[in-house]
């Protein structure tokens, strides 16, 4: 896609510029180690309240924030054994058989 098809996109589709304005702050928000920023994130985007998708995770985000903004301070995942137990999982699928689609 060239610029000018990206912005005749935008032009329109308002509400799709404004969702990914919303996406690439929420990104920045994320990866900026200020955990304080997300409240403005979340303010800005219960302003557009004609996604119920976007509601919905925004609900989501407020249940959760101290986790969320915790991963937003830190560096700490759960990465290692996330993927141990899928391994596990898997070949213990394999063992028993159940390992079709």
């Amino acid at each position: 896609m060239t610029k000018d098809q990206y912005e005749a996109v935008l032009k329109k589709y308002p509400e799709l510029a404004s969702l990914y304005h919303l996406v690439k702050e929420f990104n920045r928000v994320v990866f900026s180690k200020k955990p304080e920023e997300l409240n403005t994130w979340i303010t800005e985007a219960e302003s557009i309240d004609y996604i119920a998708e976007l509601k919905s995770y925004i609900e989501g985000l407020k249940k959760d924030y101290e986790a969320v903004s915790n991963a937003i301070r830190y560096d700490y995942n759960n990465g290692l054994a996330e993927g141990s137990v899928t391994k596990i999982k898997l070949v213990k699928r394999i063992m028993y058989g159940r390992n079709t689609f």
